[in-house]
């Protein structure tokens, strides 16, 4: 039995499903822009997805808001006040929020920048992914090096004072020497966190069917402890699998509360959402319709698909997140946010601990330095299967709606 007695942090998520170019390495729900925006109509479209989430979250506070896409820099700031405004009088949150705006270095305007601000937005997160220009190109990025430096030169100016940089390294031919002169590069910046993770092929994209020549594995490790080296001697420190922040402020509070397994209402084209119900004992993800087409069209329901979790998913749901902390979580946490006592996947964490993988004190879980760097061995002996004592939740539904 799952017995939820408080809910967790609720943050939104919300989608812009629209980038000038789509780049060969993206996974994500974006479509290349052909015409203009319709901006106005999108604008509308979130706030009634939001309105018909409201039934699922009365009394409720945001604790972050995330804008993310394809490139959210291409709406006007216009555009965002008035979704602000409409958030605000269906749901509230405090003024100095995390607001989080994904931006792409070569849609970055001075004047839009200051809009941006002046519109809410607290936290900028800039996909630089390289300076060099050579691998900007094999990356399809529309950017290049000096652009990427003036983006950010932009942000400060506009008043930002918590500014991301995304960064990619293992790029196609890329050496350690290159590599490291990427991160040398964004750290001059001193930015507040950086994201510095490996670039991988995902399935659905260009890459995959068409893989370009990477580093070979024994390069890419070097890579990566090389960066870890150099931002840790640079007072970067890491408290997520790709995630570095400066003297260990400025974490992203809305992706701490993804890996912290709290709740979160995804609105757009292609957004995911996870709500837990104390009044059902239900935990439910739900995502939206990935064309932006079939998104605006009101005369189609905006739901894609829903699922409610069965129990025996749940800890391989809780460790997929957490795991990826460095300093893992609160043993209670896993109770807070599953409803489930620890005990009952003890068998299975007493494992993980005698694999080395898993560190087990009196009030925290996390990985070893094993376990974190292979994560998705520790995941394995978390698979539903291994909790036949669970009950299968018998209310899971699938929605797919015209």
């Amino acid at each position: 039995m799952m017995t939820i007695t408080q809910l967790p942090p609720l943050s939104l998520y919300i989608h812009t499903p629209w980038c000038v170019q789509k780049c060969p390495y993206c996974d994500f729900n974006s479509h290349q822009l052909k015409h203009e925006i319709p901006e106005k109509e999108y604008i509308e479209r979130l706030l009634f997805d939001l309105e018909q989430e409201m039934p699922q979250i009365w009394g409720r506070q945001l604790s972050s808001i995330f804008i993310g896409g394809g490139t959210p820099s291409l709406f006007s700031p216009q555009s965002y006040e008035r979704l602000f405004s409409g958030i605000r009088a269906l749901i509230p949150y405090f003024s100095d929020m995390e607001i989080t705006m994904e931006a792409n270095p070569g849609t970055v305007e001075a004047d839009k920048f200051e809009g941006f601000y002046q519109a809410g937005i607290n936290r900028i997160s800039i996909g630089v992914q390289s300076f060099d220009n050579a691998f900007l190109t094999t990356l399809g990025r529309i950017h290049n090096g000096d652009e990427a430096k003036r983006a950010f030169d932009i942000a400060r100016q506009a008043g930002f004072h918590n500014i991301n940089l995304d960064l990619m390294y293992a790029l196609p031919k890329q050496s350690l020497a290159q590599a490291i002169q990427d991160l040398n590069m964004a750290i001059s910046l001193q930015p507040e966190h950086l994201s510095w993770y490996q670039l991988t092929l995902e399935p659905n994209t260009l890459f995959y069917h068409q893989p370009p020549p990477l580093p070979e594995d024994e390069l890419i490790c070097d890579m990566a402890d090389a960066g870890i080296e150099l931002l840790a001697n640079n007072n970067y420190q890491q408290y997520e699998v790709s995630a570095y922040s400066k003297s260990g402020q400025h974490c992203s509070q809305h992706n701490l509360n993804y890996w912290q397994f709290g709740d979160y209402l995804g609105i757009g084209a292609g957004a995911h959402g996870k709500i837990t119900r104390a009044d059902e004992q239900t935990i439910t993800r739900k995502s939206k319709r990935r064309n932006p087409r079939d998104y605006l069209d009101p005369n189609k329901s905006i739901i894609d698909t829903q699922k409610k979790i069965p129990q025996q998913e749940l800890p391989l749901e809780f460790m997929m997140n957490a795991m990826r902390l460095k300093n893992g979580v609160e043993q209670s946490l896993f109770f807070e946010t599953t409803g489930l006592l620890l005990n009952q996947i003890q068998p299975v964490l007493n494992k993980a601990v005698d694999q080395g993988l898993l560190e087990l004190t009196e009030n925290r879980i996390k990985p070893s330095a094993q376990g974190y760097r292979f994560i998705n061995e520790t995941l394995e002996l978390f698979m539903p299967e291994n909790f036949p004592q669970l009950e299968t939740s018998k209310k899971i539904q699938f929605k797919s709606l015209d």
